[in-house]
C-alpha cells in the first residue's frame, strides 16, 4: 500500500505525489516509466478499466525494462479504490483515458482536492468550462493538454502566426486506428488558434460537387478544412498547409515515440501544483 508521504529523506524537499489514470495505454506506460525515474515525483496510485487483467498488478510491470523490485503501488479499478489505496490524497491526477472517463475522473479529483492534469483529447467546450469553474471555486490548479510534445505546441503557435498572412488553410492529421476522436485534440486546438486571428478562410472559388460525401474533409467554423487519417503504425503526425498566390507553406510535426511527451508531462504536473486555476494548452506555461 502506498503511503502517500512524498518526502525526500535526504534533502527534506517535498516530492510531488502523482496518481495515474489510464495506466495501460502507451501514454500511461510512458508516464509511469518517466515519473518513477524522476526524483521530483512519487507515484502513489494508479487505476484503469474495471475488470481489466492488469488490475491488482504492481506498477513495476508497466515499466520497460521491468524494475528489479516492486514499486509497492498496485493498480486499482476505480478512482475511489485508488484513493483508498493511496492512504493520503495525491497532489496531482495525471489522466490519459478517453474523454468521457477523463471528465468524470477530473471532477472527482477536484472534489477531493486533487489537481487534474488531463492529456486526453476530445473534451467538449462545455466539459472544459465546467472543470474550469470547479477548479476556480476550489482554488486548485490543473491543466488540459491536447498534446504534451513541445514540438507540437510550437507547431500550433507557428500555425497561428501563419494564419495572419494566408487565406487558404487545410489541416491533415494522422493517428493509429485506436484513436476514437476525429479530428484529434491537437488538430482542434490548431484550428481554434488559427481561427483566433478573426479571419474566415478558404473563400469558395467554384460550386463544389463531392462525388463521395465529405471528400473535401471536415469543415471548421472558420472555413478551414481538416482531414483525419487513421492508419496502423503512426503515433501522431500533423501537417498544416497554407496556400497563397504562387506559393505554399507547410508546417509539420511528427511524433515517432511516446518519449517526446515526457518533458511536457513533467512541465504540466510541476506547473499545476503552482497554480490556482485550470489552464488549457502547454503553451500557457512555456
Amino acid at each position: 500500500m502506498a503511503t502517500g508521504k512524498a518526502n525526500d529523506m535526504v534533502t527534506g524537499a517535498k516530492k510531488i505525489s502523482v496518481a495515474i489514470a489510464g495506466i495501460n495505454g502507451r501514454m500511461g506506460r510512458a508516464a509511469v516509466s518517466a515519473l518513477l525515474a524522476d526524483d521530483d515525483f512519487e507515484v502513489v496510485g494508479a487505476f484503469g478499466r474495471s475488470g481489466a487483467a492488469y488490475v491488482g498488478k504492481d506498477l513495476s510491470t508497466f515499466v520497460s525494462p521491468h524494475l528489479e523490485k516492486a514499486s509497492g503501488v498496485k493498480v486499482s479499478d476505480s478512482f475511489e479504490a485508488m484513493l483508498a489505496e493511496c492512504g493520503e490524497k495525491p497532489d496531482v491526477l495525471l489522466d490519459n483515458m478517453i474523454a468521457a472517463a477523463s471528465f468524470e475522473s477530473a471532477k472527482k479529483a477536484l472534489k477531493a482536492g486533487i489537481r487534474p492534469v488531463i492529456g486526453t483529447s476530445g473534451l467538449q467546450p462545455e466539459m472544459v468550462d465546467e472543470l474550469s469553474k470547479m477548479a476556480a471555486s476550489a482554488k486548485l490548479g490543473g491543466m488540459i493538454v491536447p498534446n504534451f510534445s513541445i514540438g507540437a505546441v510550437l507547431m500550433m503557435d507557428f500555425a497561428k502566426q501563419a494564419g495572419k498572412y494566408f487565406g487558404n488553410v487545410e489541416v491533415v492529421e494522422m493517428h493509429n486506428p485506436k484513436k476514437v476522436d476525429a479530428p484529434s485534440g491537437t488538430a482542434m486546438h490548431t484550428l481554434n488558434k488559427i481561427a483566433s486571428n478573426g479571419s474566415h478562410f478558404n473563400p469558395k472559388m467554384v460550386e463544389e460537387h463531392e462525388l463521395i460525401p465529405h471528400a473535401r474533409g471536415g469543415l471548421h467554423a472558420s472555413g478551414v478544412r481538416v482531414h483525419s487519417l487513421r492508419m496502423p503504425g503512426p503515433i501522431s503526425h500533423q501537417d498544416v498547409l497554407f496556400a497563397g498566390e504562387g506559393e505554399m507553406l507547410t508546417i509539420r510535426h511528427d511524433s515517432f515515440t511516446t518519449s517526446c511527451f515526457i518533458k511536457g508531462i513533467i512541465l504540466a504536473i510541476k506547473s499545476a501544483v503552482q497554480m490556482s486555476e485550470l489552464k488549457v494548452g502547454l503553451e500557457t506555461v512555456l
